[in-house]
């Protein structure tokens, strides 16, 4: 008797926990950037400074690891749908500080950074959506999702 178990992950699953695990990354060296510009810089500054900074590797990563994009073809569409999730979190996130700032009138940077963290979370929903749309469209030569096949004879 010849058992075919397998383990599958979906494509948008497996997107999904790649997306994760780099957005994580990237807000790290968001967090790190943001408290060392926030020393000499505005929040709101600070905030556009850093997110500039890690969208772009951030994208670069997204492309290849989550959606399975090698090469360079298509390489600056790509970075433009980066671009537009970068508008995006820029627009939540100096929204949210601004907001905090009104608010609690001088907060704190404990306070700063997680309001940050927190729209940043929004804003990563958001552009795993776009660039779900934009980098991985449909007809484009990716990696096949996960498949594992084990035989048990």
């Amino acid at each position: 008797m010849t058992a075919h178990p397998r383990l599958h992950r979906s494509g948008i699953a497996r997107q999904a926990l790649h997306f994760v695990a780099i957005g994580l990354l990237s807000t790290v060296a968001y967090v790190v950037l943001y408290s060392v510009l926030r020393l000499a810089e505005p929040a709101a500054l600070a905030n556009a400074l850093a997110l500039v900074a890690t969208t772009i590797g951030n994208t670069a990563a997204n492309r290849r690891y989550t959606f399975g994009v090698r090469g360079r073809a298509g390489l600056v569409h790509d970075h433009l749908a980066g671009l537009a999730g970068l508008a995006l979190a820029l627009l939540i996130t100096t929204a949210a500080i601004g907001l905090l700032g009104r608010l609690a009138g001088q907060p704190s940077r404990v306070a700063e950074v997680a309001v940050l963290v927190a729209a940043n979370a929004v804003a990563t929903v958001c552009r795993f959506g776009l660039l779900r749309a934009l980098v991985a469209r449909p007809g484009r030569s990716t990696q096949p999702s996960i498949n594992l096949e084990r035989t048990a004879s």
